[in-house]
């Protein structure tokens, strides 16, 4: 028999509050699978399971605060020893509230409420609050036209998005890192000019939604570094020290709009193409923004990137998200004068910055860490 339990869904997470069931007992559960939602104070999180099984007993009523590690439901078929534990979590940047889950094959609880997959997903996306309904199906469930009848009328206030929450929880930890982490810092400036026009010939011959953006690159640039200097890439914790991560999750920072901020990961970043880092990163954004990140976005990034090229800032100096030992900075990209073989030129140039842990790496090897960042992206065809 397995127990599910309460997952830690940050380095300073102590208990979660479960908030919603996505599967019952009898239903079958797969590796992969989302089956509870759970809220921290700095927002609610898809859980995801790792085992094979049938779900058994719920050992937790809905609402009940629970600590990390607290079994929350039997999973039949499946032993302890079975588990495909996830990488050790990183630092929870708040996960936006209200998530709109998978669709169930059954009406399920939320927040104490019984609402259907395609109520729950239409009160998401139109921002109605279920709480504020009186469901109209079976037992009193709410259904789609209960949601959609409210849509059509006053919008009703946001549950779950407490902002004030939100940024208490970054100011937390940002306030912990810079506190216990020995930060340096390095910047580079990096000639975009033969990536910008890879990227401008590439994009010619595309459809909008097949085109690629600059961030891919960076990310790729970022990834393919971190999987060859692995001293930025992986969890350090002050008993045991510095652990490298056997693969690269990157932490894709994103703001969340009417404030807030989230960085979920991508997955194996260094091993995907572009095509397809671009697929994973507008759908992570798109969930993100939505309130539908999982559990192991939140819990298993290796190293975080940061940008905010897109609000006119030239260079950001980023505070590393414990337990994780670097953040990589992107400005926008400028026009500037630069020598070119004895030659001025007016290039594409973005400032790169490293923050990284003074007890796993120093400024020597951070330094070959952007340099490579830098020759990666004067060869985009090979990214």
């Amino acid at each position: 028999m397995y127990r599910f339990r309460m997952p830690s869904l940050g380095a300073d997470m102590e208990a979660g509050t479960l908030v919603e069931w996505l599967k019952h007992p009898g239903d079958p559960v797969h590796r992969g699978d989302i089956v509870a939602v759970v809220e921290t104070d700095k927002g609610a999180i898809e859980v995801e399971i790792f085992v094979d099984g049938t779900m058994g007993r719920q050992l937790v009523p809905l609402d009940s605060k629970v600590p990390v590690g607290t079994p929350l439901a039997e999973i039949e078929g499946a032993e302890e020893e079975k588990e495909a534990k996830a990488p050790a979590p990183a630092a929870a940047v708040p996960a936006p509230a209200t998530p709109s889950p998978k669709p169930a094959a059954a009406p399920a609880s939320v927040q104490g409420l019984r609402a259907s997959p395609a109520a729950r997903k239409l009160a998401a996306q139109k921002d109605v609050d279920l709480a504020a309904l009186k469901g109209t199906g079976p037992g009193g469930t709410i259904v789609l036209h209960d949601v959609e009848r409210a849509a059509a009328g006053a919008k009703l206030p946001h549950r779950g998005l407490d902002l004030e929450k939100m940024r208490a929880a970054i100011a937390a930890a940002m306030a912990r890192s810079k506190r216990e982490i020995p930060h340096y810092y390095l910047a580079t400036d990096i000639d975009l000019s033969a990536a910008l026009a890879w990227l401008e010939k590439t994009n010619a011959a595309r459809t909008p939604e097949q085109r690629l953006l600059p961030a891919v690159m960076t990310l790729k640039s970022v990834a393919l570094a971190a999987k060859k200097y692995p001293a930025f890439n992986g969890f350090y914790d002050p008993a045991k020290g510095f652990a490298p991560a056997k693969a690269v999750h990157i932490g894709n920072a994103v703001a969340i709009r009417g404030g807030g901020l989230v960085s979920p990961a991508i997955h194996d970043c260094d091993r995907l193409t572009l095509d397809q880092l671009m697929e994973k990163l507008r759908d992570l954004v798109a969930r993100a923004r939505e309130g539908r990140l999982r559990s192991s976005e939140m819990s298993d990034a290796t190293v975080t990137v940061s940008s905010l090229g897109e609000r006119g800032v030239e260079s950001l100096y980023g505070i590393i998200y414990p337990p994780q030992v670097a953040i990589v900075g992107f400005g926008t990209v400028t026009r500037r004068p630069i020598a070119v073989d004895e030659k001025l030129e007016i290039r594409s140039v973005v400032t790169a910055t490293l923050a990284a842990d003074h007890r796993v790496s120093d400024g020597h090897l951070g330094a070959r860490f952007l340099k490579h960042m830098a020759a990666l992206l004067q060869e985009p065809e090979k990214l």
